[in-house]
């Protein structure tokens, strides 16, 4: 088993869980309040692992899989036996990280709850399109759109969200889970950034 496939079927293990014991839900949630608190710091990670239902837990592992597929190829080429190994922690640590804005954020909000796996699967996704910028992604299943657009437009539609602060969606999370992707993707591989230009300047829409 892969370690994409792994963090999926504990994810949706634990997920499945939480749905059947409300008291294990309420001990992983992001909630500001009691890591601030109360010192529980681990919410920033276990968070990642519960899904308010079932559509959104299938939206996240979906992409997961596809994205992280690739990266966790991508990182067997360039890192060998340890490749997967790298994948894990790019993962575990862009949850974290994606959602430290939203503890910043709504630090004196006691009711703000925040839950789901999209911060790291943000980054998988960003990652991704640093290698493969001119790749059709799928919206929908229907409307293909070169990743490069595609990322442009998500980033953008999770700022102006994320600033209206409206609905229940973390767009924080998504935003900031996207910046430390393509961080992370040219720290650990710079010639990806000449790659990723070269690519998208020889792109043609026809």
């Amino acid at each position: 088993m892969t370690v994409t496939l792994a963090i999926i079927v504990i994810t949706g293990l634990v997920s499945f869980y939480a749905w059947r014991n409300e008291s294990f839900l309420d001990s992983m949630i992001l909630n500001p309040q009691k890591v601030l608190k109360r010192g529980q710091w681990y919410r920033l990670l276990t968070s990642g692992f519960i899904h308010a239902d079932l559509s959104h837990l299938l939206f996240n592992m979906f992409t997961l899989f596809f994205f992280g597929t690739l990266i966790e190829q991508v990182f067997g080429s360039l890192f060998g036996p340890s490749g997967p190994l790298y994948l894990l922690i790019f993962y575990l640590v862009a949850i974290v990280v994606s959602d430290i804005p939203t503890l910043i954020r709504q630090r004196n909000k006691s009711n703000y709850n925040s839950l789901g796996a999209s911060g790291g699967v943000s980054a998988l996704l960003f990652g991704a399109i640093m290698f493969q910028p001119t790749e059709k992604i799928y919206l929908m299943g229907i409307i293909g759109v070169p990743g490069f657009i595609f990322g442009a437009l998500y980033m953008g539609y999770s700022f102006y969200e994320s600033r209206r602060g409206r609905g229940t969606i973390n767009h924080d999370a998504h935003l900031y889970g996207a910046i430390f992707g393509i961080f992370v993707v040219v720290l650990l591989y710079p010639p990806v950034v000449p790659y990723f230009i070269q690519q998208i300047s020889t792109w043609k829409l026809f």
